[in-house]
Formats: structure tokens, sequence, C-alpha cells
């Protein structure tokens, strides 16, 4: 039985295919370099597994442990690894450079709830071919709503050209989120 771990095949008992490996006892003891059918009948003993735990060695580091209980261990560490990582949301906001003043005050309306509740915000502009030569309509409109939300938010960067698009990020203002979450 040849386990799954991390999209990362980990080889226990016959299929670890080496003449020798390096054995780490079930009680975390080195028992030093021996040969794979030697460390096989130890862990067989046991009625443990023998498991490979790094095949880039010479000789592979093998330990003598019970799979299942192996695999568990690093289910519960990966899983604590998700919930420890933060996943940034980030919504964007695409206008036009001849986007309407009533259009654009409701998309930085929809912004700013959006920072309110702690989330990122990215506006791009995006030009058409002939809209490229006014592209310093675009940063005014860019600066409009840097203006419009500056009061709750703070910007990664100034206005960013890339292509035929301008964007600016949001983020909450690092007083605005120690106000938030202390009410």
């Amino acid at each position: 039985m040849e386990g799954i771990v991390n999209k990362k095949k980990i080889r226990i008992n016959q299929f670890i295919k080496v003449p020798e490996v390096r054995l780490i006892n079930f009680d975390g003891t080195m028992i030093g370099i021996v040969k794979t059918t030697e460390a096989l009948s130890i862990a067989n003993d046991k009625g443990l597994d023998l498991v490979e735990i790094s095949s880039k060695s010479v000789p592979p580091l093998c330990k003598i442990v019970d799979f299942l209980k192996f695999k568990y261990e690093i289910d519960k560490k990966e899983k604590l690894m998700r919930k420890k990582s933060k996943i940034v949301e980030v919504k964007e906001f695409r206008i036009k450079p001849r986007i309407s003043e009533h259009d654009l005050s409701i998309k930085i309306k929809h912004a700013r709830k959006l920072l309110c509740n702690l989330k990122k915000v990215q506006f791009t502009m995006i030009f058409t071919l002939r809209e490229l030569q006014y592209k310093d309509l675009g940063i005014k409109i860019m600066c409009k709503i840097k203006k419009d939300l500056l009061d709750i938010s703070d910007f990664d960067e100034s206005i960013s050209f890339v292509g035929m698009k301008i964007f600016v990020i949001f983020m909450p203002k690092k007083n605005f989120i120690t106000n938030k979450k202390e009410s």
C-alpha cells in the first residue's frame, strides 16, 4: 500500500526499493544505516510500518511508525497551516473613462461599504484604442476616487499603468481596522 500525502507519494514497507536505509526507531532514536530487508523485519516484529521520510538523502531516511497515525498527523498539520493562512479577498470595480458621475458615485459608495467590512478594493479603468489618448481624463477620475476614499482607506501604490489599464488598490486604514475590532 503506497500512501499519498500532500499529493506526494510516500513509500512504505515493500515499496521501498533501495538496498540500504538510515533507520529511526518508533521512539525517535537513531538506529543507523541498515539493509532495507532488516528494517522491514524490525518494523514487522513491532507491528508497525516502515515509512520513507526523506527520499532525497543518501541513503533514504526511514522511520518505524504506524502509517495511519503518521498520515493523520501530517493531515492535521496541513489543516492547521491552512487555517492560519489568511486569504485576502480583493473586490475589483471596472470602469471606463466615459463613466457618468452618478455611476461613479454608486461604485465609490459600494467600495466604501466593502472597505468598512475590512476588504481590499481595486478600481480598474479599461481604455479602448481611441480612449488611450485621454489618459489624463482617466487619471483625473482615479484621483477623484482616491480623494473620496482617502478618509477610510490607504492605497497600496500610486496609480499604475499596465497596458490599456489603469488601476489603484485600496485597503482599510490601520487605525480604522483597530477601531472596527474594538467596537
